[in-house]
């Protein structure tokens, strides 16, 4: 998300860095281009007026002429106000009633609203160790209750049984009483949608909306829908009093312009995000930290708590051990490789390092990307348990043969192999130089410069 948005900046910001002294006229051609490429993101337009005349308002002020960095000041002041039109601090789900507590996921057919269901299940499980009951309130979309129910089983969620010809409302009824007598802290109701909001619609939902009285009513948005997503947005706020958003499939989308707008026009904040079709793809929603990831800053902290997350603490010990002991083969490589993809894969993790734009230029240009590293996996799991535990046994029949097994090319093997020594030639470096010795000669003394 907002890769494009991102780039467009990062090269507006480089030039205003390589200024000693910015007069207005330079901060307002600057602002001019970033008006362009805010509109280009697809950003409400009320949003980036607004947006440009607090951004100018301090930028040229006295604090920022005077400034021994000017070009850094106006980036300071153009992330803060990124960060207030983001919606200013994180708001997670409120829980704070007595259990259980209902949400109400609504918004249009097709935003992803079941699958975000599920995935709010499992944030809450995963985060929170909160028991959640789903029950599914769309009686119109063929196989919509299926759907949640199938969800359910695989992520080990509760579903509410399904039971014919029920309206919507004695639904909810049934699922507050179930999640009440059998002792669960949420229930989630997954309400129906229709292709645009129409009367029935919303009346349908108003009515569920008195009988269950929910703590939270998260409205799903598609990022990929742009401005039709804030629109639709700001009519169910109107009726229903949102309290929040769940923006699906922000992976899919470069512009970032819903995420952009959504909270200056309705007013809710952002709270998670779905950034991906698995059930655990699924992220609160921190504005500082997009704001920084938007002008090329990074965001390190999400990378290491999903680092956390993904990487075992044991299993980084057992690595640890072996590469003390000179042993790391091609088992612990393919596991890396593995660990990568959990995180996002390469764009995921460079998307969160400062700078992360020009870093993911120079990697395409090196043919460095996830399908790469696809390649690389594929032909570590074309070779035996014996090749990946000896890789000075190659040959050229080995090769051949562990090309032809990943669908690949020998000269793609080669690469691995030397990528691989390098690899173990550098874990040695690090080994014999210790703490001590890596913290006097630094990163030329690992890599041999």
């Amino acid at each position: 998300m907002f890769d494009t948005l991102s780039t467009r900046l990062s090269d507006v910001f480089d030039k205003l860095k390589k200024r000693g002294v910015l007069s207005e006229d330079d901060v307002t051609s600057a602002l001019r281009e970033v008006r362009i490429a805010l509109l280009e993101a697809d950003v409400a337009l009320p949003v980036v007026k607004e947006f440009i005349e607090l951004v100018r308002e301090e930028a040229v002020g006295e604090q920022v002429v005077r400034s021994v960095t000017p070009g850094q000041m106006v980036i300071k002041i153009v992330n803060d106000h990124l960060t207030k039109i983001l919606g200013g601090d994180k708001s997670e789900i409120n829980l704070a009633v007595a259990p259980p507590a209902a949400i109400m996921m609504v918004g249009l057919q097709g935003s992803g609203k079941t699958t975000s269901t599920a995935k709010v299940a499992v944030h809450l499980r995963n985060q929170f160790r909160k028991k959640s009951l789903m029950a599914s309130l769309d009686v119109r979309r063929p196989a919509a209750q299926k759907q949640l129910e199938v969800l359910g089983l695989g992520a080990d969620i509760a579903t509410l049984p399904i039971v014919p010809f029920e309206t919507p409302e004695m639904i909810a009824k049934r699922a507050i009483d179930a999640a009440r007598k059998e002792g669960y802290d949420v229930v989630l109701l997954d309400t129906a949608g229709r292709l645009h909001i129409d009367e029935m619609l919303m009346e349908e939902a108003a009515s569920i909306h008195k009988i269950c009285k929910p703590i939270e009513t998260l409205f799903v948005a598609d990022a990929l829908t742009g401005q039709d997503a804030v629109n639709a947005a700001g009519a169910f706020h109107q009726q229903l009093a949102v309290t929040g958003i769940v923006l699906t499939r922000v992976d899919g989308d470069a512009r970032g312009g819903a995420a952009l707008s959504i909270t200056s026009v309705t007013g809710c904040p952002i709270k998670l995000l779905g950034t991906g079709e698995k059930i655990e793809e699924i992220e609160v929603f921190h504005p500082e930290r997009i704001a920084s990831r938007i002008l090329g800053m990074g965001d390190v902290v999400s990378l290491v708590e999903k680092a956390t997350e993904v990487v075992e603490e044991e299993a980084a010990e057992k690595l640890a051990a072996k590469i003390q002991k000179g042993q790391f083969d091609f088992e612990d490589f393919a596991k890396q490789l593995q660990q990568v993809r959990k995180l996002g894969g390469m764009g995921g993790i460079m998307g969160m390092l400062p700078g992360s734009q020009k870093v993911k230029a120079q990697m395409g240009s090196a043919q460095v990307d996830d399908k790469a590293l696809a390649r690389q996996e594929a032909i570590i799991l074309s070779m035996t348990p014996n090749e990946r535990k000896n890789p000075k046994i190659f040959n050229g029949s080995r090769r051949r043969r562990i090309a032809s097994g990943a669908g690949t090319t020998v000269q793609e093997v080669n690469r691995l192999l030397k990528q691989f020594q390098q690899m173990s030639k550098m874990m040695k470096r690090m080994n014999k130089l210790g703490k001590k010795g890596m913290m006097r000669h630094g990163l030329p003394g690992m890599i041999g410069q």
